[in-house]
């Protein structure tokens, strides 16, 4: 067994553990295992012990791995979703090759986004990122613009907008952690009312995903506890 199979058994063990403890199910909540910065023998690894969806923060990192992939027997099985914060002169790129992207906060991406996605393609699965925390340093709207930006998105032909996704800030106390997650919650399903399609809710992270997953999360996105530390000197 290799070391990637017995953390994503562990990291499987923590998020049926979190979700009972909630009564809730533990296939409520998707495992994204973010493989930025790692090699393509790790993510096979990954794959080997049954992990499918896999998170990318850089254009062309991602595509270079999706395009690796393409090229083997699982490709029909993986599902590529884009997380990291995306420049207007990337976009076609995101458009072209991944299934979901997490990160979208801006009118003008999401009509680029629409613009670019091939015709051939189902339309792009999309999430808006909500800076919970009011951080100047994180991307992300702020929950009054919302709605506006949804029915925005909504109208868009090729893209389909399936929730929300946030990163935190870093918050020591779990009470106030959890409280963070629940006003997302809370959102969520607000905008679930208005939009049935609405049915993801990404939030957290190795260090916080137990409150996450308290608190809602249907989909938590998980690096570290699967593959290690990550090398930025690549």
């Amino acid at each position: 067994m290799t070391t990637i199979q017995q953390n994503l058994e562990a990291v499987r063990h923590r998020i049926a553990e979190a979700a009972q403890q909630c009564d809730r199910s533990p296939k409520e909540v998707q495992l994204l295992a973010v493989s930025k910065t790692k090699p393509v023998e790790a993510i096979q690894e990954a794959i080997d012990a049954g992990q499918r969806l896999f998170g990318e923060n850089y254009v062309q990192e991602g595509v270079d791995k999706i395009q690796h992939f393409n090229n083997t027997s699982e490709s029909g099985q993986l599902e590529w979703h884009f997380i990291g914060p995306l420049q207007s002169n990337k976009s076609r790129l995101v458009a072209e090759h991944f299934h979901w992207m997490h990160t979208l906060d801006r009118e003008k991406i999401a009509r680029r986004l629409s613009e670019q996605r091939p015709a051939t393609m189902p339309p792009l699965n999309v999430l808006i990122q909500i800076n919970i925390s009011d951080e100047q340093s994180k991307s992300g709207i702020k929950l009054e613009a919302l709605s506006e930006l949804a029915a925005q998105i909504h109208d868009l032909p090729h893209l389909t907008l399936r929730g929300l996704m946030t990163i935190p800030a870093p918050e020591s106390d779990p009470a106030r952690q959890l409280a963070v997650f629940q006003k997302m919650t809370q959102a969520f399903h607000q905008l679930k009312s208005a939009y049935p399609q609405i049915d993801t809710l990404s939030m957290g992270m190795t260090d916080d995903m137990d409150n996450a997953i308290r608190a809602g999360s249907t989909m938590v996105r998980i690096g570290t506890a699967i593959f290690g530390a990550r090398d930025y000197t690549l």
